[in-house]
């Protein structure tokens, strides 16, 4: 680079702010420096200097520095310096050419170095012009030739262009924000703190997705170039503000990040992040690994709570309102097995259930088939105190519900016989009298079975999730404890405890006792009749009878069992019930009789079993309806027997029933049946909808969880194959517990591929599910393993399944285990598997975004 002239000692002390013309056609230009600072730009035209040509419009850019001379007589014109620089190329170098142009008397307007331009200029937020220049240097200095470019000016202020985002976000100008706010990150980067918070909270209150999503864009792009300038209220801010607008994967992320910095966020603040994230499955999902992951800062007493500059990172740690949050949205949406792994990591960060968590790990437990460990639940459960009586019902509904799940049947007999027998007690006692009436007088009767409070739960959803309104940055600032924001996750911590309870159809309460419910009542019966236990359930239906008490015979327990039978077409099973009844000296009403004869004409074939029924109902003096009479009479004349038919018609005959009597009989017969027949229907739809149940297979589920979870991998894999040579399908849940069990003893990925192909198999064989807490163990298992090919066999089948994947979670994987994985070319000698296996891994690179 070459000097033409030099600059002058007095324009050494010229202000910094000048203009930075810079050629902008060259073919390899490099980059200019920052330009300066420009001068306002003045509505009318000054007088031109003496120095200044005619084609020249430099003057429209009004710079102080080169204002006329009778303006500042103080500068001489000698003083006002114009730097031009030019880039030139050649073929393989670079040269960069500056020189000063003086004034007039240097160059001239008619002289043959004068620049001959024609100007644009950049105005207050940063307009970018041209100056379209002749260059002709002659004399003075270096012979150069004459060159004609195009000269880029650039003059910005980027204090104007910070003001106008703030201004902007006042008046909620946000497309004009947001452009002013592209301008500055191409001209000087990142806004200063301020104004870079006043656009997160901005776009953050509009609750609008676009919005909220330029304004996690903003963030990201910060969190890249410069994390300082991120502060820890407007990053919580956001991430609520995504959290309530369902926006659950970027609402996680912002979390991440304020972690990543070290801005800790209080457990009162996350926690109603996590609290509105778990309004959604996907939201609960991903509040389930976002506690993991802050819970394994805290395990076995890592953080040491006696140093003070631990105090930010111990107001983090997750209490017990966030575990039940996340317990409960996990039961809700059903991912029981991420419940059960929060639930084995609160003991190692020292935190103890409360009351509330005794019923919801119940609940986890009975779905994961655990019935031991409800059985340990059911002692301190009867020893605490504070349980509501919604919480007694759903603990004995899982309790209930697990002696189903494992075929106990004397068990859940023993239980209902017991809850019945309580309630006849109490309601014979004086004070449960006194309690009803008071309750009936204050119009205050509560039936939680009946759900009284649909409208709730609907409303719910619309209050806290979607009021945008409620959502301002300067009372969400004010309130440095987040007091209001934890008051909110208790709120919608009971809203999903409300829906949970909906859920409970086994128990039932009625002022204050607990009482099996129809469908209870079913399961039983239908378990009972699969195993062919027909003397049990008369034992059970008669000693359920007695202390049940019903109103009437028609509307009792066995009744309406036989009822039922006979609906499904078991007539040897409602025959049976019916002997057994009559052996232990219940009486049975006529309709019983009527209905399981007219079922036996109906059917044909059946002469001998109408023979003995009816000898039955004579010796027990029932007397039958003469509808029934007339199906037999019809029967036994489409067999050919008159004889038969003769002596029932005479029979008939001889009981002188009048039409008004019959007519009568037949109306208190269908009303009696209209009343009692909630347990018919709901035995007849739980037998035709539901689905054998193995028994077997949660026993068997049983024994691999523990070894499993006692690290005892082989023995784990020896139950497994015995498992199936009993005839036992594996389901979802077996392979669930040995994919954990590999991954927590320590690099057992290979296991992981062989269990993948049985699972495979399995599939394309039976019918079993793969469901989404299945998949992404498999998944992570394979993305630390570096299986790739296997990892993308899993997205393939969770995308074909519309399943959720937290691409942030496996991108960081990546980056923490295969950062340097196939960065380079790839060898010229490889066979077709490595190649596989290279083509695999990029284009898992590719998915998770890295290239």
């Amino acid at each position: 680079m070459l000097a033409l002239c030099s600059r002058p000692a007095v324009a050494a002390r010229e202000p910094a702010r000048r203009l930075t013309p810079v050629l902008a056609r060259t073919p390899d230009s490099v980059t200019p420096p920052p330009p300066a600072r420009p001068s306002p730009v003045r509505s009318a035209s000054p007088p031109r200097a003496p120095w200044q040509g005619e084609g020249c419009s430099l003057p429209a850019l009004a710079c102080p520095h080169w204002a006329p001379a009778e303006r500042h007589p103080a500068r001489a014109p000698s003083l006002q310096m114009l730097r031009v620089g030019r880039i030139c190329s050649r073929s393989s170098t670079r040269a960069v050419s500056s020189f000063l142009v003086g004034p007039r008397h240097l160059i001239g307007h008619e002289s043959p170095h004068f620049l001959g331009s024609k100007c644009c200029w950049t105005n207050r937020t940063g307009a970018i012009g041209f100056l379209n220049t002749k260059l002709n240097i002659g004399s003075y200095g270096p012979c150069l030739s004459t060159l004609t470019e195009t000269i880029l000016v650039q003059a910005h202020d980027p204090s104007l262009l910070a003001l106008e985002i703030e201004n902007a976000i006042d008046q909620q100008r946000f497309d004009d924000a947001w452009r002013a706010y592209e301008k500055h990150i191409h001209m000087d980067g990142v806004p200063r703190k301020s104004v870079l918070s006043k656009l997160i909270t901005g776009f953050a209150e509009t609750c609008d997705a676009h919005w909220l999503n330029q304004s996690y864009n903003v963030v990201n792009h910060a969190f890249e170039e410069k994390s300082k300038l991120l502060e820890k209220e407007p990053l919580i801010f956001l991430s609520l503000a995504l959290a309530r607008s369902s926006l659950p994967n970027l609402s996680i992320n912002v979390v991440r990040k304020l972690i990543k910095m070290e801005a800790y966020p209080p457990v009162a603040a996350w926690s109603a992040i996590v609290a509105h994230m778990c309004q959604t499955a996907t939201g609960a999902f991903l509040a389930a690994d976002m506690v993991m992951e802050i819970g394994y800062l805290f395990q076995n007493n890592r953080v040491d709570p006696r140093k003070k500059s631990n105090r930010p990172l111990l107001l983090m740690k997750p209490n017990s309102l966030t575990f039940n949050i996340i317990l409960t949205a996990s039961l809700l949406f059903g991912t029981t097995k991420k419940a059960e792994q929060l639930l084995e990591l609160m003991p190692r960060i020292g935190l103890k259930p409360d009351v509330s968590s005794l019923i919801v790990m119940a609940r986890i437990y009975e779905q994961n088939g655990h019935r031991d460990e409800i059985q340990k639940l059911r002692r301190h459960v009867n020893e605490a105190c504070g349980l509501s009586e919604s919480e007694l019902r759903q603990f004995y509904d899982c309790l209930l519900s697990c002696h189903l799940k494992f075929g106990d049947l004397d068990s859940a007999v023993d239980m209902i016989l017991d809850m019945l027998k309580k309630g006849k007690n109490t309601k014979r006692s004086l004070e449960a009298a006194k309690a009803v009436l008071e309750a009936v007088e204050n119009n205050k009767i509560y039936l939680p079975y009946e759900k009284t409070k649909p409208v709730n739960s609907g409303s719910s959803n619309k209050s806290v999730c979607t009021d945008s309104q409620m959502l301002n940055y300067i009372s969400f600032f004010k309130d440095k404890s987040f007091a209001r924001l934890e008051l909110d996750a208790r709120e919608l911590l009971k809203l999903l405890s409300d829906k949970l309870q909906e859920q409970v159809g086994l128990v039932k309460s009625e002022y204050g006792i607990l009482y099996p419910t129809e469908l209870m009542y079913a399961k039983l019966v239908k378990a009972f009749l699969e195993a062919d236990k027909i003397s049990a359930l008369a034992s059970f239906l008669v000693k359920a009878s007695k202390e049940d008490s019903p109103v009437s015979v028609e509307s009792s327990f066995v009744v309406q069992v036989i009822n039922a039978c006979i609906s499904l077409g078991w007539l040897e099973q409602a025959h049976d019930l019916l002997d057994e009844m009559r052996f232990s000296g219940i009486r049975v009403g006529s309709t019983i009789y009527s209905s399981l004869l007219k079922a036996y004409c109906k059917e044909g074939h059946h002469e001998d079993d109408i023979a003995a029924l009816l000898k039955d109902a004579q010796q027990a003096g029932i007397q039958l309806d003469p509808s029934c009479y007339e199906d037999l009479i019809q029967s036994r004349a489409h067999h050919n027997n008159t004889t038969g038919a003769l002596n029932l018609f005479k029979e008939l005959k001889s009981l002188n029933i009048l039409k008004a009597g019959q007519n009568e009989f037949e109306m208190l017969v269908q009303g009696c049946n209209n009343n009692g027949a909630a347990l018919t229907t709901k035995l007849v739809e739980e037998v035709r909808s539901g689905h054998p149940v193995n028994h077997a297979i949660h026993d068997w589920n049983n024994v691999i969880h523990f070894f499993c979870k006692k690290r005892l991998m082989h023995d784990a894999h020896k139950a497994l194959g015995k498992m199936k040579a009993l005839g036992h399908t594996p389901n979802a849940q077996t392979f669930h517990s040995l994919v954990t069990g590999y991954a927590a003893v320590g690099g057992k990925y290979v296991e992981v591929t062989d269990l993948w192909g049985e699972m495979k198999v399995l599939a394309t064989s039976s019918s079993m599910n793969f469901d989404q807490e299945l998949l992404d163990s498999l998944l992570y298992c394979f993305v630390r393993g570096g299986f790739f090919l296997r990892a993308m066999e899993v997205i393939e089948m969770m995308e074909k399944g519309k399943m959720f994947i937290d691409k942030y979670k496996y991108k960081c994987l990546w980056l923490k285990y295969h950062r340097t994985l196939y960065k380079g070319k790839a060898p010229k000698v490889q066979t077709e598997a490595q190649l596989k296996r290279r083509e695999a891994a990029l284009h898992f690179k590719r998915w998770i975004g890295l290239t």
